[in-house]
């Protein structure tokens, strides 16, 4: 890999992450039209994709610092210090436990579909337009049935156990994390920017957790060329995810999801007709 191909690459994850488009989905595409992904080792994509989100994450720890702050400062302080009941503790606090109970259903699916997740089927261009194409309605029926009434402050552990479960299907190529738990939120009854900035913060210990492991384990293949491509893939894909968030949060105040439902469907169509057209191959 190259440094330009790292760099659009690290553009690619950045600015599709966090808009409910699917990074894993354009980032496959665009790696199959580099020629950088390998039948033989599909690991080792599915591990260069799970570290440069830690570029990503890096972006949304910048952008929501002083939630994270006070969300980690006050859960640790009336849990671990004061011990205060659930039912008296502070709004930050509050929204300690709901990441909590909403990070559960991805580590219990990542870890028990762990190989089918990293395996060639997951690579599959067929899979990642069938679910663009597919999260795409669902999101569209979310738009056209959520009452958008609630705030972050407002959810139940019930609710934050329905948005955890529809995070668990971004493990799925094409299916897009910030998609998911976004129509997760407006099922629930969020309203749209609430919605968008819950999947963001939830977002955090997932993709933590993938990445770190995703780190350790790419340690055994990294050679010097592959540690250079890979530190500016994650930094570029950090400048570029810091830019989505703000677009999407300023975004969804004002306008429904129906702009990234469309994209959705036309980027799913693009790429089963590439594919009957034989210009790229699963």
């Amino acid at each position: 890999m190259s440094i330009l191909e790292a760099i659009i690459l690290g553009i690619v994850q950045g600015l599709t992450e966090f808009l409910p488009i699917s990074s894993t989905g354009h980032l496959t595409v665009v790696g199959q039209l580099m020629g950088l992904i390998s039948d033989r080792k599909p690991e080792e994509w599915t591990a260069f994709i799970a570290v440069i989100q830690l570029g990503t994450l890096g972006s949304a720890v910048v952008y929501f610092w002083r939630d994270i702050v006070e969300i980690v400062g006050e859960w640790f302080s009336q849990n671990l210090m004061e011990r205060r009941p659930i039912k008296e503790q502070s709004g930050g606090a509050k929204s300690g436990w709901l990441i909590v109970v909403g990070s559960v259903p991805v580590a219990v699916v990542g870890l028990l579909f762990k190989d089918a997740i990293e395996g060639a089927l997951t690579k599959s261009l067929y899979v990642v337009a069938g679910s663009l194409i597919a999260l795409a309605i669902v999101l569209a029926i979310a738009e056209k049935t959520a009452r958008f009434h609630k705030k972050i402050e407002d959810l139940t552990f019930i609710d934050t156990l329905i948005i955890g479960t529809a995070q668990a299907f971004a493990l799925i190529p094409g299916s897009s994390r910030s998609g998911t738990t976004i129509t997760g939120g407006l099922f629930v009854g969020l309203n749209r920017e609430a919605a968008a900035r819950f999947s963001f913060l939830l977002s955090v210990p997932a993709v933590l957790a993938s990445g770190a492991l995703q780190f350790y384990q790419s340690l055994d293949y990294l050679d010097a060329d592959g540690w250079t491509t890979l530190v500016v893939a994650t930094v570029v894909s950090g400048a570029s995810g810091y830019a989505a968030i703000d677009f999407l949060i300023k975004f969804l105040r004002k306008n429904t999801t129906f702009l990234f439902i469309y994209y959705r469907i036309a980027a799913g169509a693009a790429i089963l007709a590439l594919l009957a057209a034989g210009v790229i191959t699963t």
